[in-house]
């Protein structure tokens, strides 16, 4: 065990000398996983003492129990105390308390990107596992919706930054969320909460907790989420942006004594609501001579661009989520002498059914954008730890088993041919419109009638139907070495091996998507030219034949040049028209060049070295490498690698329109370098923390309109620090100060989806994001308290995306520059008074961005209108009143 010595190595070895004892007499603390506690205490009534100022609260972010002065990890710790004091019910409110972290929901109640230090993605595309890894209670949630409200008795949420693989056995490339509950207690106890708010919002759940035999503990728990939309849609007539959830969840502890312990843990939660509301920002030109938008053209409604706050939009039909997120997970902890196992088995669904009105207007443009999403996950995780001498030793193997089924339809309205009529009037200059294109196809293709009435036909569209199986072993291990009793050396290792393999079954109805348009440019020019020679020399039925021509150019060859010239420049605006093919057809996988099977292994490793330059003065110096597995699109845009188009031409499997891209990307590879440095002074303790992170081959995932682009950016880079300390000037007040600073940067990205973005910043990541909070604490002399608490969070103003891809066709500085003109910045406050009393009643009023600061969270190419843009604004004031009972 590491040396013991005065002041504040003595509270160290006094928690590891009751880990010990209690691990050889009775239920073991053990390597204390993200489940385990030190010990159950009674509902607190000392409130001033229970935030995460005090740095002598118990982490458990290195996979055993620390303090969190002694803990050499950048790691922000939420205790239970601070996600009630600031209200915070969702995972992405905790950016108003980890200013690192970042939380994004996007287009369904399921969708949710996490980011830490600039670096995460995974939302939106089910093939993507995402950068930051979720753990609820030692288990992976390889997708996580974003809500922490359906876990009862919250101990505390730990943000680590920067890779984690050699703890963490799957995709932890760029930091781990780790949310701890509270095992049943041996204690009847038990607390219950209601809130209400404005939009009609109220939150009930409840969780009772106690023995049912001496060696047998449980607790149950359950509760609802309602809350009417704030979103008007004069669309359909109502609301969207609701809350409609519930959830239970059970716990059985098993402590037979000696040094054996069983925690079982079951949870369901249902989510049935109407979300998520998006606004048009920008208003494209259908065509060249039509600058009018295609649903006023078709006089439907739209939200207004220059009001994108007003929250009012139009749909046709309101937009459903229908969520099933449940699981199952069982922890053995095993300890004898100075060896601790655990064991932590899971199985866990998500069944997700959606669909939305993805035109995002009045007009029935789309009139299905359909996905069943069916999710089965299993992990096992063995981790052994040992302790001799000056040596603690961790071992651990992490077993990762994944299937995927996916299903979707994408089916045209009934206005998109009246839409398309416009477009087209537009894109050949006034030449066109849908009938008499379908009728001159038609002869082009010596098959008159053949395309009547095919073009743009509601109902018509895409079937899609996708499959992906994951299978991934990892083996990792960490050493701590006490070289002195201040001195500790860290060598940590993973070997994590991948393998994946996904089918695609994509079906296009689609007639006008699946022409080859240039076929038809040239029939047309070579059309106009035997029209034009054969009206010259007057041959019965207006066109000559080749024979004709061909005599003619020999002839009079300036004049038959001409004569092409103009056929050439008059039949140049069909090859326009690509502009409407929105739903090409599909090369599906596997196919005779494409196995849709992916293999991948990697070692990350983690060297660290800290030393306690004083008791109440640490510092440590890390270098630390991470990994995630390649990812796979599964979207419509998903289309063969430009390397593999030879041999796909060679096997004849190419089609006219076909298109090329990516169907996965490559691993990422992250490393860090990190000077941390973490004091305790009493009334003011800090930690700090410089840092140069990188990812190599990182997976940037791009909406287009119809699907997403996948694709492995070179190098991204950030250089920043974050520092976060807190003070109390006098006994009843805390205040606290949280920034971080990142410089962000695409080092090398060639191949984005709006060109090469080397050298530019990383969108959506701001270079100050930074929290003030104070908490005033009153106690009365009979044990009631008054908490006020209040916080202000301010993200400096940053582009939101690097730029949108369909823009690209008029070159990369129009891309870029179509996004370039929305930015976001960020000023929110928050705050709450709360009366607690000594019997355990808690009487709450609270706010969220009681300024109602409106920003945009995310920008994207609105689907079906071309040179359109659309967003997802964030949420207005919220406030209410909560009323809570511990016992």
């Amino acid at each position: 065990m590491k040396p013991i010595r005065n002041g504040r190595s003595a509270v160290r070895a006094a928690l590891s000398s009751t880990s010990a004892l209690v691990a050889f007499v009775s239920a073991p603390a053990l390597a204390q996983d993200a489940t385990d506690e030190v010990e159950y205490a009674e509902p607190a009534t000392d409130y001033a003492e229970q935030s995460s100022d005090s740095n002598t609260i118990i982490v458990t972010a290195t996979k055993r129990e620390q303090t969190l002065q002694d803990v050499p990890v950048a790691v922000t710790v939420t205790t239970e105390e601070d996600l009630e004091r600031a209200e915070i019910r969702d995972l992405k409110d905790l950016t108003s308390i980890a200013p690192s972290l970042k939380v994004t929901q996007l287009q369904s109640s399921a969708n949710t990107n996490f980011i830490i230090r600039g670096f995460g993605n995974g939302a939106n595309n089910a093939g993507i596992e995402p950068s930051v890894g979720v753990f609820v209670d030692g288990v992976y949630r390889s997708r996580s919706a974003a809500r922490i409200n359906d876990l009862p008795d919250l101990q505390r949420i730990e943000v680590l930054r920067g890779p984690q693989s050699t703890l963490f056995g799957k995709n932890a490339s760029a930091g781990v969320i780790s949310v701890v509950t509270a095992e049943p207690r041996f204690t009847f106890g038990g607390e219950a909460e209601v809130s209400y708010g404005n939009f009609d919002s109220m939150v009930a759940k409840a969780n009772l907790y106690g023995p049912i035999t001496d060696t047998i503990a449980a607790s149950i728990g359950g509760g609802i989420n309602k809350r009417d939309g704030y979103v008007t849609d004069l669309g359909t007539g109502g609301k969207t942006n609701e809350r409609d959830r519930w959830f239970t969840r059970g716990q059985l502890l098993f402590e037979p004594g000696g040094v054996f312990k069983v925690r079982l843990i079951g949870d369901y939660e249902k989510t049935d609501e109407n979300c998520c509301a998006n606004v048009l920002l920008q208003e494209g030109p259908i065509g060249a001579a039509i600058t009018a938008p295609a649903p006023f053209g078709l006089g439907a409604g739209n939200s207004d661009p220059n009001d994108p706050f007003a929250d009012v939009i139009y749909s046709n039909f309101p937009s459903s989520n229908d969520i099933e997120n449940w699981g199952f997970s069982g922890q053995m902890d095993f300890g004898f002498g100075p060896f601790k196992l655990t064991s932590i088995t899971a199985y866990r669904g998500v069944d997700a059914i959606t669909n939305q009105d993805s035109d995002f207007t009045g007009a029935d443009l789309i009139s299905r954008n359909f996905q069943d999403l069916s999710i089965r996950t299993f992990t096992q995780e063995f981790r052994a730890n040992a302790s001799f001498g000056p040596v603690d030793l961790l071992l651990g193997a992490f077993y990762f088993d994944e299937s995927i089924d996916q299903t979707n339809q994408l089916y045209y309205g009934d206005d998109l041919r009246q839409f398309a009529n416009i477009g087209i009037a537009g894109l050949s200059g006034g030449a066109f419109d849908v009938p008499s294109l379908e009728q001159f196809f038609g002869q082009l293709a010596g098959a008159p009638g053949a395309f009547d009435n095919q073009f743009f036909i509601g109902g018509r569209g895409l079937d899609e139907a996708y499959t992906l199986d994951n299978q991934a072993l990892s083996l990792f291990g960490q050493m701590d070495f006490y070289v002195t009793d201040r001195l500790t050396l860290t060598a940590g290792i993973n070997y994590t091996k991948d393998k994946k393999q996904f089918t695609t079954n994509v079906v296009s109805s689609d007639v006008f998507s699946s022409l080859d348009l240039d076929a038809f440019v040239q029939g047309a020019t070579q059309a106009g030219i035997s029209q034009t020679i054969g009206g010259i020399l007057g041959v019965p039925g207006g066109f000559a034949s080749a024979q004709q021509i061909a005599a003619f150019a020999g002839s009079q060859p300036a004049l038959y040049q001409q004569i092409a010239t103009g056929a050439a420049a008059a039949a140049a605006p069909i090859g326009n028209l690509a502009a409407l093919q929105y739903l090409p057809p599909f090369l599906n996988v596997p196919n005779s060049v494409e196995s849709g099977k992916l293999s991948d292994d990697d070692i990350s490793y983690t060297l660290r070295l800290a030393y306690d330059v004083t008791d109440n003065l640490n510092a440590y110096v890390s270098y630390a490498t991470g990994y995630k597995a390649p990812s796979v699109n599964l979207s419509r845009d998903s289309r063969p690698a430009f390397s593999d188009r030879a041999a796909i031409e060679a096997a004849g499997l190419d089609f006219p329109t076909q298109e090329y891209g990516s169907r996965f990307a490559g691993a990422e590879d992250s490393k860090v370098l990190e000077l941390g440095l973490k004091g305790d002074f009493g009334p003011a303790n800090f930690t700090f923390a410089a840092f140069k992170q990188s990812i190599t081959g990182f997976q940037s995932n791009i909406f287009t309109g119809t699907g997403f682009f996948l694709a492995n950016a070179g190098k991204q880079e950030a250089i920043g620090f974050e520092f976060d300390g807190s003070v109390r000037p006098v006994e009843p007040l805390l205040l606290r100060m949280a920034v971080t600073y990142l410089d962000s940067e695409y080092k090398d990205f060639p191949l984005s989806g709006v060109g090469d973005l080397s050298g530019r910043p990383v969108a959506g990541v701001p270079a100050i994001s930074a929290t003030w909070s104070a908490q005033y604490t009153h106690e009365f002399g009979n044990g009631d308290a008054i908490i006020a608490r209040g916080d202000y969070h301010h993200e400096s103003q940053v582009q939101i995306v690097e730029g949108l891809p369909g823009f690209i066709d008029f070159g990369q500085a129009a891309a870029i520059g179509a996004a370039a003109q929305f930015q976001r910045e960020v000023n929110e406050v928050n705050a709450s008074l709360t009366y607690a009393m000594q019997n355990g009643l808690q009487l709450s009023v609270w706010g969220r961005n009681l300024t109602n600061d409106r920003y945009l969270l995310s920008i994207f190419d609105t689907p079906i209108q071309p040179l359109s843009i659309s967003g997802y604004p964030n949420q207005p004031r919220t406030y209410g009143v909560t009323a809570r009972y511990k016992f």
